[in-house]
């Protein structure tokens, strides 16, 4: 009778209230650092910090991962944060291969490249 009870397990509505106006204020944040017109670096800061704090008590919480076994919270966290390292890795080795050619061929932009079509005349 004791397993029956775990699984039809009730968390305290007032848990999601919670959460539900925690995210109303990170997105209210996101809007006011478009209002106040932040701009370069801070802005796109921001905005990615309220992103990823909303995801985050999303899938904690409605998605019930709070209360769940750290073998699954692993196998579902693990994967995408290893997308994120390895997408952080590319656009580091981008930037160092974009530099280098630069420095190497002398110029100071990426030379514009137009595509030239066939036309079937």
């Amino acid at each position: 009778m004791a397993a029956a009870t775990e699984e039809g397990q009730q968390h305290p509505l007032s848990i999601y209230i919670g959460i539900w106006l925690l995210l109303f204020v990170f997105s209210a944040a996101s809007y006011f650092v478009d209002y106040l017109q932040l701009q370069g670096y801070l802005r796109w800061n921001l905005i990615l910090i309220f992103m990823m704090l909303k995801a985050g008590f999303i899938v904690a919480i409605f998605m019930h991962m709070a209360w769940e076994r750290l073998a699954l919270i692993t196998a579902i966290l693990l994967p995408p944060l290893a997308l994120l390292v390895l997408i952080g890795m590319m656009s580091i080795e981008g930037d160092y291969t974009y530099l280098s050619r630069a420095e190497f061929f002398g110029v100071d932009e990426a030379p514009i490249v137009e595509h030239h079509h066939a036309s079937g005349h």
